[in-house]
């Protein structure tokens, strides 16, 4: 396992990490959790992704109950959570749900470490862009968040270019602590963002990236190519927004064309969709994620695939999915 410095940061993590997104609390109890974090943890993984809107904040207690069970020095891990949905969808006070304000957020903050077990989490995202909150407002909520020693660095996930550019901006102009971190979807299918709307946030103020869904919610691993499978994640309840994508025939018809070169480099299809993401060096860390143990290890088997995509490898996965890309 490789280390990656989190933008311009001196934070490094993994180049591979592991989410709970989905499956946490809905397929994995503490006891899996316990024993998927510490496979992780032994191959080196040190970043552990979460938000409080997972499984309405049941995610962060299973994942906040398995580490502690494990007893990990708070120096060798790095955790997060996000913030936006709130824990309860429309139930929640007009204040506490799709929103970035100060209010939600300072109270977001203390449920979140208390449903964890921690003093601090180490990465703190606003999870959506919020359009009725004064980006100012926003800002200096989560600067003052790191400011009470509650987290420690702060970004955001799936901001546009020019929102990251003028919260970035506000900091800079009243000495705040700034967005150091974006978490984008990245992967075969879903490249655009990355590759080309954040190109100059890299340079210019620093953005690491922590992306997600690197299979593209299992469409990269080949399962979804005769309908639904019992199991998988399009067949969890609230998440049938998924099955139209996974089930796309053209996409399907190049994950086949996929397994040929995955063949070639004798790895699985899987494993190869998520060397690519991290293979650019933009990535700071792929944010993985498992049901399973034997997921959790064929995913982390990713590690010595990256080196195998070479220039001409790339070259022809290019050919048979960049006509497909968002």
């Amino acid at each position: 396992m490789q280390y990656r410095r989190l933008g311009r940061s001196g934070l490094q993590v993994s180049e591979l990490s592991l989410g709970s997104w989905v499956t946490y609390s809905n397929q994995v109890d503490v006891s899996a959790a316990r024993e998927m974090l510490a496979e992780a943890y032994g191959a080196g993984v040190n970043f552990f992704d979460n938000a409080e809107v997972y499984a309405g904040g049941k995610s962060e207690e299973v994942m906040g109950a398995a580490i502690k069970a494990l007893k990990w020095p708070r120096l060798s891990y790095v955790v997060s959570s996000k913030f936006y949905w709130g824990l309860n969808g429309d139930s929640q006070p007009v204040n506490h749900k799709n929103t970035l304000n100060r209010k939600y957020l300072m109270q977001a903050i203390d449920g979140s470490l208390k449903r964890m077990g921690l003093d601090f989490i180490d990465l703190a995202y606003c999870h959506r862009p919020d359009p009725q909150t004064p980006i100012e407002e926003t800002v200096r909520a989560m600067s003052d968040m790191i400011t009470q020693g509650k987290a420690l660095y702060w970004g955001t996930s799936e901001w546009s270019a020019q929102e990251i550019q003028a919260a970035w901006d506000i900091a800079e102009k009243h000495h705040l602590h700034k967005p150091v971190m974006e978490q984008p979807q990245y992967n075969l299918f879903h490249r655009v963002r990355v590759e080309k709307e954040y190109a100059r946030l890299y340079e210019g103020i620093g953005l690491g990236l922590t992306t997600w869904s690197p299979l593209a919610s299992g469409l990269l691993t080949g399962k979804y190519r005769n309908g639904i499978p019992e199991g998988s994640r399009a067949s969890v309840e609230g998440m049938g927004f998924l099955v139209k994508g996974l089930t796309d025939k053209a996409k399907n018809s190049a994950v086949t064309q996929l397994e040929v070169i995955a063949t070639e480099l004798e790895c699985s299809l899987g494993q190869m969709a998520i060397a690519w993401a991290a293979r650019n060096p933009r990535v700071s860390t792929v944010i993985t994620g498992a049901s399973k143990i034997e997921q959790l290890r064929d995913n982390l088997g990713a590690v010595a695939v990256i080196p195998k995509l070479s220039p001409e490898v790339m070259a022809r996965v290019d050919e048979i999915t960049l006509s497909l890309t968002s």
